[in-house]
């Protein structure tokens, strides 16, 4: 019972900090044009580079997965 929380818990981490590192790399990419105003970029995309981030978030997680079931990795 508690291993398999334990074993929970380590995915989800291992998930969102797959998810916030990509983030956080994809935010300055392709900023375009922008307010001289603010200084802030006129079109940050920030949903598309969120997505994104989710499905390269996904991928990673997927292959710490496997790892951890081919016993490649223990926990």
């Amino acid at each position: 019972m508690i291993n398999g929380i334990i074993h929970d818990a380590v995915l989800l981490s291992a998930f969102l900090g797959f998810f916030f590192l990509t983030l956080f790399c994809l935010i300055p990419v392709g900023l375009g044009e922008v307010d001289h105003q603010t200084g802030a970029p006129k079109s940050p995309q920030l949903v598309k580079k969120a997505l994104i981030a989710f499905g390269i978030a996904c991928v990673l997680s997927a292959a710490f997965y496997a790892l951890i079931a081919l016993k490649i990795l223990d926990l």
